[in-house]
């Protein structure tokens, strides 16, 4: 297990300073199942198997592979992908977070390379990878262009990114923010900024505008009552993930 930080390399940075504060004060909870970030425990079985078989359906295999995680946080899918063969380098913002997703990492034996470092700073040092992922991120940047544009960048020629977001509709609105924060109190507070949710056109067109072309879309949707999570292709309304190839 490595951890290093990245001087930065980037001109600019889609890092959004108040979002990045706001996580690192809870970044303790990380692997706290039952703490603020339970939503994305409950969500995660359903990703990681979304994740590991579109990876396996386009490379064939896992082991070995080059895997970027980008905005980490407490590394709940950096360690899973690295438990499936991934060689994985895991990067975050927040200096707290990658400390955290370090410990926990080297306490479970694992060897991820994390990295306190931007995907624009990343980008900007010629690294690039088989897979990269972004979940749960978009959502929380300051220059989705910049953004897209570097996590596109960080991917190779035959390569696969995955990301996952919430849309920005009136349901989406009423469950992840009004529901998920004010009511069940799921999330902290502030934890989401609806008018920054993308629509899947949106991010589709995006990932396009950088050469990238879309493999699939699929809607991740929670049973509020089991906490259970499942995939539905005709439900984007609130969460939902992106597959593209170079």
């Amino acid at each position: 297990m490595k951890t290093k930080n990245t001087k930065s390399t980037a001109e600019s940075s889609s890092v959004d300073a108040e979002e990045i504060e706001r996580f690192s004060r809870i970044a303790d909870e990380w692997w706290n199942v039952n703490g603020k970030f339970a939503p994305l425990h409950s969500m995660n079985p359903v990703r990681i198997e979304y994740i590991r078989d579109k990876i396996i359906k386009h490379f064939g295999a896992m082991d070995s592979l080059s895997l970027l995680d980008i905005g980490c946080g407490g590394g709940l899918i950096a360690e899973p992908m690295a438990r499936l063969g991934a060689k994985v380098t895991a990067i975050d913002a927040s200096q707290k977070n990658i400390a955290v997703a370090s410990l926990h990492a080297e306490k479970m034996g694992l060897d991820i390379d994390y990295r306190c470092t931007t995907a624009e700073e990343l980008a900007a040092s010629g690294a690039v990878f088989d897979v990269v992922l972004s979940l749960e991120i978009v959502e929380h940047v300051s220059d989705i262009d910049l953004f897209i544009k570097s996590a596109c960048k960080l991917l190779k020629t035959g390569g696969i990114i995955i990301l996952s977001t919430l849309n920005r509709t009136v349901k989406s609105y009423g469950l992840a923010i009004i529901g998920a924060e004010y009511i069940m109190r799921l999330l902290p507070i502030g934890t989401h900024t609806w008018n920054k949710f993308l629509r899947p056109s949106e991010l589709c067109n995006l990932l396009e505008q950088n050469q990238i072309e879309i493999d699939e879309l699929m809607g991740m949707v929670m049973n509020p009552i089991t906490w259970k999570w499942r995939l539905d292709s005709k439900d984007l309304a609130v969460n939902y993930l992106v597959v593209g190839k170079r």
